[in-house]
C-alpha cells in the first residue's frame, strides 16, 4: 500500500481546506455504507480510502455539490 500525500490530493482539489471537506464527506459516505468505494479497500480505514480516491482522481470538488438525502 502506497502512502497518500497531501500533494498527491492537491493535484485534483484546489486547496487544503477544500481537500479536508471533500475527504471528510467521502469518508463519511464510505463509513455509513452510502456509497461504494471506487478503489480497493486493502484493509484501510474510510479516511484513507477517501484520500486514495481523491489522489487517483475518482473523487473531487463535485462531491460537495451533491445533495444528501436524510
Amino acid at each position: 500500500m502506497a502512502r497518500v500525500t497531501v500533494e498527491d490530493c492537491l493535484e485534483n482539489v484546489d486547496n487544503r481546506f477544500q481537500l479536508v471537506m471533500v475527504a471528510a464527506k467521502r469518508a463519511r459516505q464510505l463509513a455509513t455504507g452510502g456509497k461504494e468505494a471506487k478503489v480497493e479497500w486493502e484493509n484501510d480505514k474510510p479516511t484513507v480510502v477517501a484520500l486514495r480516491e481523491i489522489a487517483e482522481g475518482h473523487t473531487g470538488r463535485e462531491i460537495l455539490d451533491e445533495i444528501e438525502r436524510d
